[in-house]
C-alpha cells in the first residue's frame, strides 16, 4: 500500500499538478510492464476473467474497496477525505480482439489468434498507474471515485451492462481515455459534441429459386436482387439524407453460389450503418425493410432483415458534454499536456452508453509515431502503441479524478 504523504494536504492546486507529472513519469516502468502483461496475455470480451482478477489484486493491494461487475469486469471504490464532493468515474476497457497477432515484439501475444489491437491493454494500465497516486493524494479528493475496469466493449456493451446494473445512478461526471493512432504521440484530443457514431449491424437474406446458370429464367436469381438491394441502400445516403449529416452504410460481405455455373437458392448482404444524428438511425432502421421488402415483391423473392443478430449490442453516437471539454481544457492549462481539437470519427464506442446516463468526455492520446513505426491503425494484426506516453494517459485520470480540486 503507497503511503500518503503528510505534507500532500498542503499543495496548492500548481504544486498538486507539479507533483502528479513527476510521480506519473516515475511509475513509467510500472505501466509499461503493467501494459505488456495484459497484451500478452489478452481475453476477448466476457472472458476476461484473469485480466479481472489481476486488476481486482492491483486495486486491493493499494487500498481500494472493490465491486465485480458485468461479468468479468470489476470497479475501484475510493471515498475522499472530503466526503461532500461530486462521484466521478474514470473508465477503461479491458478486451482484446479476436485477431491473430503480426507483431515481433517481445511482449507479442501468446494466446493464439487474440491481441490487443485496440490499446484496450494501454488504458488498463494507465488507470491502474493512475489508481495509485489517486489513493495517495486522496487528501484532495472529494466525494466518492469510481475506476471502472470494463469488459466487453469490442460489440459486447460492457458499457450498457454497468449501467444497467446501477452503477452510474449516483454518478456526477465520468471521463475516458482511448489511445488514438490519428493524433501524433503525446497529444490531447479533445472534441465538443458528437466524436464517435452509432454502430449498428444488419443482415439482409434473399431466398429466391436456384438453378442452372445456364437457364436464368428457369430459376429465381436472389443475387441479381441483392445487387439492386445494394445499390438503392447506399441512396438512402446520398438522396434521403441532409449531407451535413454525418452517416455511412457499408455492406462488405456478400455471399451468394460457391460455384460459377450454379444459381444459389439463397443471397445475402452483411454491413453496418453509423451516425451521429439519432434521429438517422431511426430513419435507416425504418428504410432498409422498406427497400428490401420493395424489390423482393418486384422480383418474385423473399426478404428477411435481422438488425444486430449474434448477441451485437447496437452502439448509440457518443456525444461529449461541452462544459466538461471546456473544464478540462481550464485543467490542462500550464500543464506539460497539449490538446489540440480531434476530428470525429465514425468508429463506435459503448461509452456512449455512460454518456446517455451522465454528463462527461471521452478523450483521445495520441500515439501516432512514424520514427518508431508505430503506423499501424486500430484493429490491425500488427497495430502498437507509443509505449513513451503512456505516462501521460495515467496523469491525465488523476488530473480528471482531481477535477474538483482544480476548478473549485
Amino acid at each position: 500500500m503507497i503511503k500518503k504523504e503528510i505534507s500532500d494536504a498542503k499543495l496548492d492546486s500548481s504544486e498538486l499538478k507539479k507533483r502528479i507529472f513527476e510521480e506519473s513519469k516515475e511509475i513509467e516502468a510500472y505501466i509499461i510492464k503493467t501494459r505488456r502483461h495484459f497484451h500478452q496475455y489478452p481475453e476477448t470480451a466476457f472472458e476476461e476473467v484473469k485480466t479481472r482478477d489481476f486488476i481486482e489484486e492491483e486495486l486491493k493491494k493499494i487500498g481500494y474497496q472493490t465491486v465485480r461487475t458485468a461479468r468479468t469486469g470489476v470497479i475501484g471504490v475510493l471515498k475522499g477525505d472530503k466526503l461532500d464532493g461530486p462521484t466521478i468515474v474514470l473508465r477503461a476497457d479491458t478486451d482484446a480482439l479476436n485477431l491473430k497477432e503480426e507483431n515481433t515484439v517481445e511482449y507479442a501475444s501468446t494466446i493464439p489468434g487474440k491481441m490487443h489491437a485496440c490499446g484496450h491493454d494501454a488504458h488498463t494500465a494507465m488507470l491502474l498507474g493512475a489508481a495509485r497516486l489517486i489513493f495517495k493524494h486522496r487528501s484532495h479528493l472529494s466525494g466518492t471515485l469510481k475506476l471502472f475496469f470494463q469488459p466487453a466493449e469490442e460489440g459486447g456493451g460492457g458499457g450498457k451492462l454497468i449501467c444497467d446494473e446501477g452503477h452510474l445512478d449516483d454518478v456526477d461526471k465520468i471521463f475516458g481515455i482511448h489511445v488514438w493512432q490519428e493524433l501524433e504521440t503525446g497529444l490531447i484530443g479533445l472534441r465538443k459534441g458528437g466524436i464517435l457514431a452509432s454502430a449498428d449491424e444488419f443482415s439482409v437474406i434473399i431466398s429466391g429459386k436456384g438453378g442452372h446458370a445456364a437457364s436464368p429464367h428457369q430459376a429465381i436469381d436472389p443475387t441479381a436482387v441483392l445487387v439492386d438491394i445494394y445499390n438503392a441502400l447506399q441512396k438512402v445516403v446520398s438522396r434521403e439524407i441532409d449531407p451535413f449529416d454525418n452517416v455511412i452504410i457499408t455492406t462488405p460481405v456478400m455471399q451468394g453460389s460457391d460455384a460459377f455455373n450454379v444459381i444459389p437458392r439463397e443471397a445475402k448482404l452483411k454491413g453496418t450503418f453509423r451516425t451521429m444524428n439519432p434521429d438517422v438511425r431511426e430513419h435507416i432502421l425504418r428504410r432498409i425493410p422498406e427497400i428490401v421488402k420493395g424489390y423482393c415483391r418486384a422480383w418474385r423473392c423473399e426478404g428477411e432483415v435481422i438488425f444486430n443478430e449474434d448477441d451485437m449490442i447496437p452502439y448509440p453516437p457518443l456525444i461529449n458534454d461541452a462544459d466538461t471539454i471546456d473544464e478540462i481544457v481550464g485543467i490542462l492549462k500550464d500543464t506539460e499536456l497539449n490538446h489540440v481539437t480531434m476530428d470525429p470519427s465514425m468508429g463506435g464506442e459503448d461509452f456512449a452508453f455512460y454518456l446517455q446516463k451522465t454528463k462527461g468526455a471521452f478523450l483521445a492520446l495520441g500515439i501516432h509515431n512514424e520514427e518508431k513505426g508505430i503506423v499501424s491503425p486500430h484493429h490491425h494484426p500488427k497495430f502498437d502503441v507509443d509505449e513513451a506516453v503512456l505516462w501521460k494517459g495515467t496523469a491525465l485520470y488523476v488530473l480528471l479524478a482531481f477535477s474538483p480540486f482544480f476548478t473549485m
